[in-house]
């Protein structure tokens, strides 16, 4: 590959991960809000982070997934096309 075409897709890349982060983070103010408000059902948590995947993440590619810990933390994954990322609490992303 040529400079010129790994320049090339070095920006398409870092583009697209720069979308994902910006709808990453949209995704988290989104459950912020959630968390915020109070207790919430598992029926009503659910129809959220569907929403806010469907209009956050979806379009990137990218979905979100909940996992309810047995230590009654819930933590929220964000699931690209091939790798996964982390988030913690709702709080912090982390790399996998």
């Amino acid at each position: 590959m040529s400079s010129k075409a790994s320049n090339e897709f070095d920006t398409r890349h870092n583009d697209r991960a720069g979308k994902i982060r910006e709808a990453a983070v949209a995704a988290l103010k989104e459950l912020d809000r959630l968390r915020s408000a109070g207790p919430v059902t598992k029926e009503a948590l659910d129809a959220e982070v569907a929403r806010i995947a469907r209009e956050k993440l979806q379009p990137y590619g990218c979905d979100l997934v909940v996992h309810r810990m047995g230590d009654g933390v819930t933590r929220f994954l964000i699931k690209g096309q091939k790798q996964w990322e982390r988030i913690r609490s709702g709080q912090e992303l982390l790399p996998s």
